[in-house]
């Protein structure tokens, strides 16, 4: 994650003297801000939803991953976490995504782009997609809101391998907008955070599961709070739901419902419990 950075401060104590006269000075300095910092973190999850829908089969997931950070604003890190859910990705049971991008910060306001390569270790290449992102972020009064736009171009891991008419496997591109508030509650250690996500593009399924709009255009949303319980770490807690309907998941089958519990689309409402140490 890229939320935090950690900073190294060293006060040092400097003593002079001479044999004539005891005159001990002392001088502190703060040693500066190192050019390069790490920051991470790692989680348990009661369910990974990506974009609403369930990648974990609606089970628990862990997830973790860290960022390098350097002075200038560049960036590049890793993240992943366990699959179970729908589609095959390949084969494998794990997603590995690697990033780099850039960051600046003018008065209140910072700047993000970049590009994310999502990745299925083990898995077909056709499985494996990138997506480039530019994020916006500021203040309006005690709340932190985020304005994002994400777009993945035409690839062969987005094709189109719905049960529709117009299902030929041709490569699809994805356009993802999302918007994102935060506010903490003053005297608590508590933060209310909402996000509302408009995925068009990629419909049904690529040639290995992969899908970043699995029926070409939906909305997503999510409302929860988040507390931090001790030093690091921090519960959350956030209901999630899409505006997939039963009709629509039906051109997925068997890939969009759950393998566990007998069945059941993988985008209805559920309420996501987390709890995650950052560094």
């Amino acid at each position: 994650m890229r939320t935090s950075k950690f900073h190294r401060g060293l006060a040092g104590l400097v003593l002079l003297g001479s044999s004539a006269i005891a005159s001990p000075a002392f001088a502190q300095e703060e040693e500066a801000s190192p050019p390069v910092t790490i920051t991470g973190s790692v989680g348990l999850v009661s369910d990974y939803r990506f974009r609403g829908v369930s990648q974990s089969d609606e089970g628990v997931a862990i997830q973790g991953g860290f960022t390098i950070n350097h002075e200038s604003g560049f960036y590049a890190g890793t993240w992943a976490s366990n699959l179970a859910g729908w589609g095959t990705f390949g084969g494998p049971n794990l997603e590995l995504d690697l990033f780099t991008g850039y960051t600046k910060t003018f008065d209140s306001t910072t700047i993000d782009v970049g590009v994310t390569w999502y990745m299925y270790p083990n898995g077909f290449d056709e499985t494996d997609f990138f997506e480039g992102y530019a994020k916006l972020k500021g203040t309006a009064g005690p709340a932190t809101l985020t304005a994002a736009v994400y777009y993945a171009p035409k690839q062969n891991a987005l094709g189109n391998f719905s049960n529709t008419p117009f299902s030929r496997g041709q490569n699809e591109d994805n356009l993802y907008l999302a918007g994102d508030a935060s506010f903490g509650i003053p005297d608590t250690p508590v933060t209310i955070n909402a996000h509302i996500g408009y995925s068009e593009g990629n419909p049904g399924l690529g040639p290995n599961g992969t899908s970043v709009s699995p029926t070409g255009e939906y909305w997503d949303w999510s409302l929860g709070a988040a507390v931090n319980v001790y030093g690091p770490l921090t519960l959350g807690v956030a209901y999630v739901d899409t505006d997939i309907t039963a009709t629509e998941s039906a051109y997925l089958q068997p890939n969009f419902s759950r393998v566990r519990g007998g069945g059941g689309q993988i985008a209805d409402a559920t309420v996501v419990v987390s709890l995650t140490a950052a560094f």
